[in-house]
């Protein structure tokens, strides 16, 4: 009777080993899956907006957080089988948030073997000295990091800046100029600079929040959280995330439909004077009657 226990137990150990190893086997494929779609939509993203030529100098802008890790280790792929050569640098800019750990960012920039610069600009006192108790502190801030990562962008020699900007990211700004500025725009995937001295690129336009976290984590990227921003409470943008998310949740797919929205848009069925020539429709009109051909004179 011992030896059959012993026996059984040998036999639950094994089944137990043959477990791991399938759920350990699963769990390599799927991740694979997930590489190989980032992968992809950051490729085809790349392509269809002539995000990236031969020759650039791309500034990957890297803040620490899941979606700039994302963007640069799907580009540092990418770039080992692209059919055109072009160069890696990652920035990120320390804006000397306390309690910021400034050693993170260059010890894993050095462990990849990536190079790197810190910009330091503390845009963090400035924020906080400006912005009235109450109010979020995201439009100030966000215009001082652009306008230190341009300029830094020219001082390097980049040809283009990468930003870290996913599917969400575009929606949520597309609803937040709706519904608080009265405009209907968003992030474009690429931008040229106002002052005409900078392109801006966002190679993850294509890809899924989901899934730049679920790759993130996998990834075990040392992120660093924001505390500026992000703590902020009844920031809009949250409150439009939620939104979305639970639209997405009720009627899955309605983001996919949203995003494609954008990319294929009819300015004659709006109401933009400045996109579209209403004023010259009878004259477009008259045009088309005149080059008609009526077949009941044949």
């Amino acid at each position: 009777m011992q030896d059959a226990v012993m026996f059984d137990s040998h036999t639950d150990r094994n089944t137990s080993d043959g477990g791991v190893q399938q759920n350990a086997a699963k769990a390599k494929r799927e991740f694979n899956k997930l590489q190989k779609r980032l992968r992809r939509q950051v490729g085809n993203a790349i392509i269809d907006y002539d995000m990236i030529r031969e020759g650039d100098k791309v500034m990957v802008c890297l803040s620490g957080g899941k979606d700039s890790y994302t963007m640069l280790e799907i580009l540092r792929n990418l770039q080992r089988n692209a059919p055109v050569n072009f160069s890696l640098v990652a920035v990120n800019l320390d804006q000397k948030q306390p309690g910021f750990p400034e050693h993170v960012l260059p010890e894993y920039l050095e462990g990849i073997g990536v190079d790197y610069h810190i910009l330091e600009r503390d845009t963090y006192s400035v924020v906080k000295e400006k912005t009235p108790e109450g109010k979020t502190t995201c439009s100030l801030c966000s215009r001082l990091r652009r306008g230190s990562l341009y300029g830094y962008a020219e001082e390097i020699g980049a040809t283009k800046i990468a930003l870290g900007h996913h599917r969400e990211d575009i929606l949520e700004t597309l609803f937040l100029n709706m519904f608080f500025g009265g405009s209907l725009k968003s992030m474009p995937p690429k931008l040229l600079s106002d002052d005409g001295k900078n392109i801006v690129i966002r190679p993850l336009a294509y890809c899924r929040e989901a899934d730049i976290a679920e790759f993130s984590r996998r990834m075990e990227f040392p992120i660093i959280p924001c505390n500026l921003c992000g703590s902020q409470p009844n920031l809009q943008r949250q409150v439009v995330k939620e939104m979305l998310a639970d639209w997405e949740a009720r009627h899955p797919g309605r983001l996919e439909s949203m995003f494609k929205a954008v990319t294929n848009v009819a300015p004659s069925q709006l109401a933009d004077r400045e996109l579209f020539d209403f004023a010259g429709l009878e004259e477009k009109q008259a045009r088309m009657q005149a080059s008609r051909i009526d077949f009941t004179e044949l």
